[in-house]
């Protein structure tokens, strides 16, 4: 009967490309030292030295790999070590914590029951200046070389760097489309310099896949650990269950998804159960799953897959590093982020400051946390100064990813916030809806969540907050696709107490020649541009 409710519901541094606008040091690097990242461009010939691959302007072709070879077995073959480390702290807790565990321990909050996070060895990863950085992230792009032809796991040094690559389980996801939205900039916000990071054109169709292929590789190394792991579980308002199935299927590894009934969209439970995953349809909310899957996975050896978890982190945190590549390593001067359970825009932050502590950039961006009106404890928090968090009971919001009241992350997310002076906006469903339907008239197709974030800025710009001059990227969390049902909605006018004011209608005509002619002429006549004077 569950089943039946559900469907009923719903290394080489390489000359680098651009000329970075950032002048760093020079290298920190001993002149006669070893290089001792692991990796090794698929460039460069992996026998030359790395003077030489800094000097010859023409390096050697890769030969194609043997037949009976994978991309797994070549990546075996230019193995080489490293001295980059990483481990769990508690949050806001430095690398020399005297509270840590080792990234091969299970364990998912402190001591003191706060947040862990995941921190770096800096000073191991600061012996290499921010231009070998930048070279190597560059060098990486749009490679099929295993695993850095992902956009997460081509800054592996800087996400999981002492896993083994066979653990790494990847669809090569990341490497999202930047695009300038300059129609919906110009005409509806008076802004030539807006951008929107789409990363909903990804493997399962949302951020979520940067932050799982982290996760379920390092379980899949658990797993050949022996350590106590079956399966992995999350509580999932649709884009992390997706992301959750998706992984675990191509590592053959059990699924569990604790999913609110009736709240997700069928596009989004479509995908863990074409996956394999284990669904349980459960007549709550969101915050009424989490509870629960957090009961679950400290009695059975179900690995925890949600936010709390701070492993997704690091996968998440390289959007951010993606963005600066694809300027030029030149920093935008603000990013919005849709915010529910509050994870990414701690990992917006995570991922600019590391490249700032790092010397690939000078500054990091200012964040702009955008929730729905129906769900929004941290906007509450922000508007009180800081000074009373409160969980609310979220109520129903066509961002349903976000519907969530009572946000694990809330300390990370506060955290981030201060430390950019950032700002939290809120945005109303008939906002959230007409932002949604006048991007899409301008060739987009986004999320109801991509609609909050786009409020927030029409709000910041109407304010003056925000400038007509100021760079700005806009991130769209999950593809539009997911959603078309809040859009049909939205066109047909069916939605209660909303006027849907950008509604379009299709216009019915009988198949008859002349009545055809005649509803051509007239939209034909109101579209014309107007005649100069």
């Amino acid at each position: 009967m569950a089943s039946s409710s559900l469907f009923h519901s719903s290394l080489s541094s390489l000359t680098p490309k651009h000329t970075a606008f950032y002048q760093n040091p020079t290298s920190k690097r001993p002149p006669n030292s070893a290089l001792t990242v692991s990796c090794t461009s698929s460039t460069v010939d992996p026998s030359s030295s790395p003077a030489a691959a800094t000097t010859n302007n023409s390096p050697p072709l890769k030969s194609r790999r043997a037949f009976d070879e994978n991309i797994r077995d070549e990546a075996r073959r230019h193995r080489a070590p490293h001295n980059f480390s990483a481990k769990y702290v508690p949050f806001n807790s430095g690398f020399d914590s005297p509270e840590s565990y080792s990234l091969d321990e299970i364990v998912y909050r402190s001591r003191s029951g706060g947040l862990l996070d995941v921190q770096h060895d800096l000073d191991a990863l600061g012996k290499f200046d921010g231009a070998y950085w930048r070279r190597l992230f560059d060098s990486r792009v749009g490679k099929t070389t295993w695993p850095y032809g992902s956009g997460v796991w081509s800054k592996k040094e800087w996400v999981l760097p002492e896993i083994d690559d066979d653990d790494i389980v990847s669809a090569f996801e990341g490497n999202s489309n930047l695009f300038w939205a300059e129609r919906f900039g110009k005409q509806f916000l008076g802004m030539n310099d807006l951008w929107v990071k789409h990363c909903g054109i990804s493997h399962t169709g949302s951020f979520k896949d940067l932050g799982m292929t982290v996760l379920i590789s390092q379980v899949n190394r658990l797993r050949k650990l022996k350590r106590p792991v079956v399966g992995v579980g999350c509580a999932s308002t649709g884009d992390t269950s997706a992301a959750l199935s998706a992984y675990c299927a191509s590592a053959g590894i059990p699924s569990i998804v604790f999913l609110p009934a009736n709240k997700i969209s069928m596009a989004q439970l479509v995908q863990p159960i074409a996956n394999g995953a284990f669904v349980l349809s459960i007549d709550t909310d969101f915050d009424g799953c989490m509870k629960l899957i957090r009961e679950i996975t400290a009695e059975l050896p179900i690995y925890l897959a949600n936010s709390l978890n701070s492993l997704r982190i690091e996968g998440q945190k390289t959007a951010a590093i993606e963005i600066l590549q694809q300027f030029d390593w030149e920093v935008p001067d603000w990013v919005i982020v849709p915010g529910g359970n509050l994870g990414n825009i701690y990992a917006f932050y995570k991922g600019f400051k590391m490249c700032q502590e790092l010397g690939l950039v000078d500054r990091i961006p200012r964040l702009v946390c955008a929730q729905a009106a129906n769900a929004n404890p941290l906007y509450l928090y922000y508007k009180s100064g800081w000074k009373d968090f409160k969980p609310v009971k979220a109520n129903t919001t066509f961002a349903s990813a976000i519907q969530i009241g009572d946000p694990v992350s809330i300390d990370r997310a506060v955290y981030a916030l201060k430390q950019c002076d950032g700002i939290v906006e809120e945005a109303s469903e008939e906002e959230l809806m007409d932002a949604m339907a006048q991007a899409d008239s301008t060739g987009m197709f986004i999320c109801p969540h991509t609609g909050v974030a786009l409020t927030a800025l029409d709000k910041l710009r109407k304010s003056g907050v925000i400038g007509a001059g100021d760079r700005t990227v806009v991130v769209s969390t999950a593809h539009g696709l997911k959603f078309t049902q809040s859009k049909i909605d939205y066109h047909a006018k069916a939605i209660p107490d909303m006027a849907c004011r950008f509604a379009n209608l299709p216009t019915q005509v009988k198949p008859d020649f002349g009545e055809v002619m005649d509803v051509l002429k007239e939209f034909l006549l109101n579209k014309a541009p107007p005649k100069s004077k």
